[in-house]
């Protein structure tokens, strides 16, 4: 049957939705073969202290960079920062496997989120022993606090560092300062590690508990429960509230065996649900209690000043492990030792000689 112009069809069809450009620039650089934007550090440090967020990334990006030409750079950054910051809390973030960290974090976060605080969560994934690669999924596990406007979260890889932070976490929680987040948390790689390194670096060190998974008293090692400020049992909700309860009498009262803290603080235990959003409140008072106190007693401010010391041996540990490694000499002997080593020729301790011998030799000792 032909169609006359007075036909109307009973389908109609809707005009498609305008496709939206590239989500992450850097990708259209990619394919457009368009080049990322140098900023000198009078720019960095000018888009972090006014609150540029994707300015604050690439320069957290350079700061972990492990190239020598971005180690200077880096360095004057976060000199011109330092003064910006130290204005914030920093709260350390550990416990055991299945504990639900990341949960309690995005909880936790709104819940601060919602008093008004700017807050940055600087993430860590344990990177692969293989690969050297991480995951680095922690935005996609804490989705309602990553597109909060208050919170930013910046996921890092391990690297094989221990404690289970970052290389340059120091680094990246003074820039996160002069940024203006006036609450830093920091989730650990989780108990297994020396925990000694996250804690010299935060105010608070707060350590998550799991409880019904055992002998709570053997479920973690003593030596990181006398680091911990406070003890939060997570997941006290449903048939667990009367067991998480339980637990934390326990923790509570074998608190109560140990050496006083060098703050003059008592650790205090507590339950938790982070997924019906009880306890958050009880814990962010405990939180903000250790701070009143240890502000009062004089701690705070003597425990910040230990950790510059802290960071400055660190920093000169690391720049000596660069300048060795990136030494042309050390780099051009380094494949054939590695051979000899492999193949049995020659002794470890032999090796480590006879390249320590060659940085000397070319001045760097």
């Amino acid at each position: 049957m032909e169609k006359g112009k007075d036909f109307k069809s009973a389908l109609k069809v809707n005009k498609g939705i305008t496709q939206p450009s590239g989500i992450n620039p850097d990708i259209l650089r990619k394919t457009t073969g368009q080049k990322k934007k140098k900023y000198s550090v009078d720019e960095y440090f000018n888009g972090i202290v006014s609150g540029n967020r994707t300015i604050l990334s690439q320069a957290i990006t350079m700061v972990e960079s492990s190239l020598p030409q971005h180690y200077e750079e880096a360095q004057s950054i976060i000199e011109k920062c330092l003064p910006y910051g130290s204005k914030s809390l920093r709260i350390g973030i550990t416990g055991v496997p299945g504990a639900g960290k990341s949960t309690f974090i995005e909880t936790f976060g709104l819940y601060l989120a919602e008093e008004g605080r700017k807050i940055a969560v600087l993430t860590i994934d344990p990177s692969s022993a293989y690969t050297r690669g991480s995951i680095l999924g922690d935005k996609t596990r804490m989705e309602q606090l990553s597109i909060h406007p208050l919170a930013y979260i910046r996921p890092s890889p391990s690297a094989g560092t221990l404690g289970g932070v970052a290389r340059k976490t120091r680094e990246t929680i003074i820039l996160c300062e002069a940024a203006g987040f006036d609450t830093i948390i920091i989730e650990t790689v989780g108990v297994g590690q020396s925990e000694t390194t996250v804690h010299s670096m935060v105010d608070v060190f707060l350590l998550l508990m799991l409880a019904g998974a055992g002998d709570e008293l053997q479920g973690i090692k003593r030596g990181i429960m006398e680091m911990a400020d406070i003890i939060a049992i997570t997941k006290a909700d449903g048939p667990n509230e009367i067991v998480a309860e339980g637990a934390r009498i326990s923790y509570q009262n074998a608190m109560h065996l140990f050496p006083l803290n060098p703050s003059g603080w008592r650790p205090r235990a507590l339950t938790c649900s982070a997924l019906k959003n009880r306890g958050i409140k009880e814990l962010w008072e405990s939180i903000t209690d250790y701070y009143e106190f240890t502000t009062r007693t004089g701690y705070f401010e003597e425990f910040r000043k230990r950790q510059s010391v802290i960071r400055m041996h660190d920093t000169i540990s690391e720049y000596f492990v660069n300048a060795f490694y990136n030494d042309e000499e050390v780099k051009n002997i380094r494949p054939e030792l590695e051979k000899q080593l492999y193949n049995g020729n020659i002794t470890s301790f032999k090796a480590a000689k006879i390249l320590l011998d060659k940085y000397c030799r070319s001045g760097g000792c």
